[in-house]
């Protein structure tokens, strides 16, 4: 009876035990495989946490992209397995059918069977498919060979689009100075309206000349140079050579200073020289410049490879007075960089880039390109154009032999002249400007060396140190002397330079300023009420 009695006690405690554990057991297991929230991360902190992934993964990887409405970074893989693991680190996993391994695999096959002049191909790991694209020129024969690949290769593997334009690479002839790029000598004839300002930047001319008009209250020189001072006009508007590079209001620095003028970045005698986006001449052939860098510790900078194979020497002016560099590294096709080595050994370029409004960006590091990834590129022809990278490793065929790969594929838009000019995103550098098809008008697909890639390839390091370029491209007084400019003597205290030439003229406030008139007839007297800061309306007013 006992025995009996113990039995059926130790049975009931078991029921009981198991009854509770089914109860505490789906919440322990709720507790622990509830999965991370995605995380919000920079474009940086995404490509760190893609590359950890990448290496866990091995080849079960399939790419990766930023989503960049929330900040996400969206990981593709192969199973639900690995879906869990990425989860569980705070990305976004999305399983999918084609491997990393086989996308660069269909890719070896375009380019063995499909190497047709005027196509493009990239990963588009969105869409876990190649997409290629295909330009106008491609028809007949050429548009068989394709079809005829990319059918054998399947739909889930392929995407073939068709472009309206045709691929071309960037680079530009003798299209005029374009200087500061954006507006070139055709925003208003800004030559003689920024100076008003021309003459008395190189040499007081009429506006320094005694005050001249000015000290009367306003004549040619006390307008501000007429339209550059009274309201801007077309040069304050537009910049033009003025804005853009200092023209010639700048006493003949121009593009040599990348809109600082010979005396004003950093305020000393030594020029600072151009920076990513300024214009630059080779020859018959006008590029951009990509990124300041050096190479143990001399200074250089990289752009466009098929710019360096145009011409081995590169100035800062179409007339070629103004000597930049010779070319050290050139490789294109394949590949599309160049390396161009300062021809002044103590020349200490800014790291940054052209804004083409008067301000710049400074770079700090270079980033590797992510699909999603939100960037800039500056250059010569257009100025600033801003977009999305869409695509990696990509292949482009220019024809005549000329095959680039390993290109970032983007949405922004280029034109001819823009080629080497900087890709970037917030301080870091990404890519070089190669070439695509379309323009500024009607959009299109553009390329970009990647920079990471040339940096590794020449030894180079962003970030060259020295003075700044841009800004009020050394304070009020540009030569403070009493220097014109141009290097002169101004004639008038800070006529010739200082606030109305290269100091806040040229480069600083853009072209207006306080050109011509502000300070212009300092030194010669009183300037007379009607010319006391006729910069004031025109030129600050841009800041």
């Amino acid at each position: 009876m006992n025995k009996r009695l113990r039995t059926g006690a130790i049975a009931t405690a078991g029921v009981a035990a198991v009854a509770a554990a089914a109860i505490l057991l789906p919440n322990a297991n709720a507790s622990t495989d509830q999965p991370a929230a995605p995380k919000t991360l920079s474009a940086h902190s995404a490509t760190q946490l893609a590359t950890s992934l990448k290496a866990d993964l091995g080849d079960q990887s399939a790419g990766w992209y930023l989503d960049s409405s929330n900040g996400h970074l969206v990981m593709n893989v192969l199973s639900e397995d690995d879906a869990a693991s990425v989860k569980a680190k705070g990305a976004v996993a999305k399983v999918v059918q084609n491997s990393m391994t086989a996308l660069k695999s269909g890719a070896q096959t375009l380019r063995d069977n499909a190497s047709v002049p005027g196509t493009a191909w990239s990963i588009d790991p969105k869409t876990n498919k190649i997409v290629v694209v295909a330009d106008r020129t491609v028809t007949g024969a050429k548009m068989a060979t394709l079809t005829k690949t990319t059918n054998g290769m399947g739909e889930g593997m392929v995407t073939v689009k068709r472009s309206q334009g045709e691929f071309k690479r960037y680079d530009g002839g003798d299209a005029g100075s374009a200087a500061g790029g954006a507006a070139g000598s055709a925003a208003g004839g800004a030559g003689d309206a920024a100076g008003g300002a021309g003459d008395a930047a190189g040499g007081a001319g009429d506006a320094a000349g005694g005050a001249g008009d000015a000290a009367g209250g306003a004549g040619d020189a006390a307008g501000g140079a007429g339209d550059a001072a009274g309201g801007a006009g077309d040069a304050a508007g537009g910049a033009g050579d003025a804005a853009g590079g200092a023209g010639d209001a700048a006493g003949g620095a121009g593009d040599a200073a990348g809109g600082a003028g010979d005396g004003g970045a950093g305020g000393g005698e030594q020029a600072a020289g151009p920076i990513g986006g300024s214009a630059i001449f080779g020859g018959n052939a006008r590029c951009s410049l990509g990124f300041n860098v050096t190479v143990k510790g001399a200074p250089a900078f990289l752009t466009a490879g098929h710019c360096g194979n145009d011409s081995k020497t590169w100035t800062a002016d179409q007339g070629g007075s103004q000597p930049l560099g010779t070319v050290s590294d050139s490789q294109f096709p394949k590949t599309d960089f160049a390396l161009v080595t300062y021809d002044d050994a103590n020349a200490q370029p800014q790291s940054a880039v052209d804004l083409q409004n008067g301000s710049t960006q400074e770079i700090t590091k270079a980033a590797e390109a992510a699909v999603g990834m939100k960037v800039q590129r500056s250059g010569s022809t257009t100025g600033l154009s801003d977009g999305t990278v869409t695509g990696l490793d990509a292949t482009v065929n220019y024809g005549n032999g000329d095959i680039v790969n390993g290109l970032i594929q983007t949405d922004v838009c280029a034109e001819p002249g823009d080629s080497g000019g900087a890709m970037f995103s917030e301080d870091s550098a990404v890519g070089l400007t190669s070439g695509g098809s379309g323009d500024c008008t009607a959009g299109g697909e553009t390329f970009f060396q990647p920079v990471t890639d040339a940096l590794k390839a020449t030894g180079a390091e962003i970030g060259a140190g020295g003075g700044g370029a841009g800004g009020d491209a050394g304070g009020d007084d540009a030569a403070a002397g009493g220097k014109g400019a141009g290097g002169g003597d101004a004639g008038a205290g800070n006529a010739g330079a200082g606030n109305a030439g290269a100091g806040n003229a040229g480069a600083g406030n853009a072209g207006a300023g306080n050109a011509g008139a502000g300070n212009a007839g300092a030194g010669a007297g009183d300037p007379g009420a009607g010319a006391q800061d006729p910069g004031a309306a025109g030129g600050d007013a841009l800041n």
